[in-house]
């Protein structure tokens, strides 16, 4: 039995010759360089990059942790959602109580709105049972505006209209990620949020990997391949996609509670159908069904618009300043989302996750072209 779960030292390296071969998150050479390559980025990011670059990349990290949690849900159970952008807002303002109103320290806090959005999902997961497809989109669609109704009447916790400051402490024991200071060497910001930011990314990356590998996960996507069949097989629904919804907008509530952090201010309008959208988005683009898809996605889908911005003085026929002729920048970046969504359904479906996959193929081949 040993022997089976071990590889022979002198097997190919790339040759899978047991179980513990098969579920090895890095099982090949370039796996783990891959590994150091991205800890290496990671500890040397906010030496090398620009503020704005940083805040950039800040804001991918938040939207991927969101992406991850919707992926969950959609790529991995096929239920669709269009209600994230609700289990965000609920986590940017359980943030903003929790660790503004009540001065909890940064875990606390982060578990405080994981919790939240988790019971959210309790509660809406129930819904999931008996309807599919656009259906269940239009119930999490009334989600969204059910959520903008709460957030700009419940004024004790939200501030209304007008949002409220968040004063979340982002202390980790002597760390104060709001004002990194590591050997000597003063980081900014946007740098110390790098470290949180990612660092979360990561752990929630390894959690859900782990977690499609259990027999829940599993479940999950047998629900999402075929449901009545998952049934027959022994299968809960009802559980399955209860725990579906609840993994996902914990998660998402998490994303939202870093959002309000980083972001010092939230207003309910930030959490509405379009940014809702923006994570169906970031999963139709990066990948479905992956867990780096939803990553590639949400770098994408942030950075584009900053981009823009940042050089639409360089862009022909753009509008930068008030009476200019011609489009302007948030008009562009509108008309540049819905293209990349269309673009990559009608091209490349399963997003940018499959070409990484074709990529790798190819090498593995070459130069033989099979």
């Amino acid at each position: 039995m040993t022997a089976l779960l071990r590889r022979s030292d002198s097997a190919n390296p790339g040759m899978r010759q047991g179980h513990l071969d098969s579920v090895a998150l890095f099982s090949t050479g370039w796996k783990k360089f891959g590994l150091l390559l991205g800890l290496a980025i990671y500890l040397l990011g906010p030496l090398m990059l620009s503020d704005f670059q940083l805040s950039v990349i800040d804001y991918a990290g938040i939207a991927a942790i969101g992406a991850i949690g919707l992926n969950v849900l959609t790529g991995y159970t096929g239920q669709i959602s269009l209600g994230h952008g609700f289990f965000l807002g609920a986590g940017a303002f359980t943030a903003a109580y929790f660790g503004g109103n009540l001065d909890l320290p940064l875990p606390l806090w982060l578990a405080a709105a994981a919790v939240v959005g988790a019971l959210i999902g309790l509660v809406i997961g129930p819904f999931a049972l008996r309807l599919k497809g656009s259906y269940l989109a239009i119930i999490t669609l009334g989600l969204v505006f059910l959520g903008q109704h709460i957030f700009e009447n419940w004024k004790s916790v939200t501030g209304g209209l007008s949002g409220r400051a968040v004063t979340a402490p982002v202390k980790l024991g002597p760390v104060d990620f709001a004002n990194l200071d590591i050997g000597g060497k003063e980081f900014s910001r946007e740098g110390g949020y790098f470290y949180l930011i990612w660092a979360v990314v990561a752990l929630v990356a390894l959690l859900v990997k782990n977690l499609m590998r259990t027999r829940l996960g599993r479940a999950f996507q047998a629900v999402r391949d075929r449901d009545a069949a998952a049934e027959v097989i022994g299968v809960r629904l009802a559980r399955t996609k209860v725990m579906s919804f609840v993994v996902s907008s914990s998660l998402a509530a998490v994303a939202g509670a870093l959002y309000g952090s980083f972001q010092r201010f939230v207003n309910p309008e930030e959490f509405g159908l379009f940014l809702s959208i923006e994570f169906v988005a970031m999963i139709v683009i990066g990948g479905a069904a992956t867990i780096y898809g939803p990553v590639l996605g949400a770098l994408f889908i942030t950075a584009v618009p900053f981009l823009i911005e940042e050089w639409s003085d360089r862009i022909p026929g753009v509008a930068t300043e008030a009476g200019e002729t011609g489009i302007t920048v948030f008009a562009l970046n509108q008309a540049l989302f819905g293209l990349l969504i269309i673009g990559f359904l009608v091209l490349e479906p399963r997003g940018l996750a499959a070409l990484w996959a074709r990529i790798k193929v190819y090498f593995l081949a070459w130069p033989f072209s099979y």
